[in-house]
């Protein structure tokens, strides 16, 4: 918690928070480019991207892999520390830098230049979920969190997400990648709030009592559902259309749960008002141009695409 104090201190501890978002957002965009060509790789040897259990076999056998999932972890870790010094509202917005770090990431080592379309998809996408997040009273205040509303949240969350994985295998590609995008997006906005009421009870209440409840069981599920989805979403297809739907999906989804059960009201001035049409503006612009990517139709189109 930031408490009372000079301004130098509550500079550091915004300083602290912001590096620490950004790094978390480039660890978890270099993960996701290491791990989409572990996923695709695998399928490209035969696997079915359907079989989940033998995909997942393969993958943690795949010395590639496990190199993006240590890195994953660490982007895991950042997070965490981002959202210790700060508040949501401040490092949901960097985290949507993530999106633009694995445009630019996805071709490297592939002697290709991002493509151009992707760049213009991610950037929109960016800039509208950073209006969204930074302009104020577009996002609500901190508040309390009621456990009860969040308990309704996840009772609202997972039948969502089984009818969308459901949905997906009726898909094929982008439609497919991007559906399974959003249950992992889903997934790993739990986390975030699950992260922030598991580190602020390490540090209030310590270990033994953080042990002794379900915020942090409830975080190691919903991480490792969430981890489990995103692979699937690699294999599925495109690494733009997954990226896309994750990113768009986890703060939209933290927004709402927010509002939910936080305790606080959704924003009612005008700027607030204005910053949601230009978030949805752009953000219909980047899936457009992702969409129609000349990446994105290289990895849609199944096995015989991808690196």
């Amino acid at each position: 918690m930031i408490r009372s104090g000079g301004a130098p201190d509550r500079d550091a501890l915004m300083a602290l928070s912001a590096g620490f978002g950004l790094l978390a957002a480039f660890l978890f965009a270099a993960a996701a480019t290491i791990q989409y060509r572990a996923a695709r790789r695998a399928v490209h040897g035969g696997m079915d991207a359907t079989a989940a259990h033998g995909l997942t076999r393969r993958l943690v056998r795949d010395p590639v892999w496990l190199t993006g999932w240590g890195v994953n972890m660490a982007g895991f870790f950042a997070q965490a520390a981002a959202l210790h010094f700060g508040s949501t509202a401040v490092v949901q917005p960097l985290l949507v830098t993530q999106l633009v770090f694995t445009i630019l990431l996805g071709p490297a080592g592939t002697g290709r230049r991002p493509a151009r379309m992707d760049v213009l998809g991610g950037v929109a996408v960016s800039a509208g979920l950073a209006v969204l997040f930074t302009v104020p009273g577009a996002i609500p205040p901190a508040g309390e969190a009621s456990r009860p509303r969040l308990l309704l949240a996840g009772l609202i969350a997972a039948p969502l997400i089984i009818v969308l994985s459901r949905a997906a295998w009726l898909r094929r590609g982008p439609v497919r990648a991007a559906l399974l995008g959003v249950c992992a997006g889903l997934c790993f906005a739990a986390s975030a709030v699950l992260i922030k009421l598991t580190t602020a009870s390490l540090v209030d209440e310590g270990v033994a009592a953080t042990a002794a409840d379900w915020p942090g069981y409830a975080l190691a599920g919903s991480t490792l559902l969430g981890l489990v989805i995103e692979q699937r979403a690699f294999a599925a297809g495109s690494l733009p259309a997954a990226m896309t739907a994750m990113t768009m999906t986890n703060p939209i989804a933290s927004y709402l749960v927010a509002v939910l059960a936080f305790h606080t009201m959704p924003p009612r001035t005008a700027a607030a008002f204005a910053a949601v049409s230009v978030t949805a503006v752009l953000l219909t612009a980047g899936v457009s141009l992702l969409s129609r990517s000349a990446a994105a139709a290289r990895h849609g189109d199944g096995p015989s695409g991808g690196t």
